[in-house]
């Protein structure tokens, strides 16, 4: 079986990074409303995260949705484990849920 180079990246960087946003631009300068709204989030919490620009490498475009199983983007991973898109962030935040998570993985953030 041979390892896809793109599925290794994303393992590698999920691995390396306690919090990952795939995203469309950049935290500073997200192209799209849906990453925008994530990034909003995450900043609002006051969590570091490392965002990845989708748009500036097809394959890891095409090959991030594969890995996740996931079809849309932006993905959000905590500690490795993939999370959902802009919905449900959105909807974790509103709940608390997100928070709650956080803090089960032990990671630093301002109370909402």
């Amino acid at each position: 079986m041979s390892t896809n180079p793109v599925f290794e990246r994303i393992k590698q960087e999920i691995t390396d990074n306690e919090i990952v946003l795939f995203m469309k631009g950049t935290p500073v300068f997200p192209q799209c409303g849906f990453s925008a709204a994530v990034v909003q989030v995450l900043s609002h919490l006051g969590v570091k995260f490392k965002g990845i620009d989708i748009l500036t490498d097809p394959s890891l475009r095409q090959g991030i949705k594969e890995f996740s199983n996931w079809p849309t983007i932006p993905q959000l991973y905590v500690k490795g484990d993939f999370v959902g898109g802009c919905d449900i962030v959105r909807e974790m935040y509103q709940t608390g849920e997100l928070q709650q998570l956080l803090s089960d993985r032990g990671i630093a953030h301002k109370a909402a």
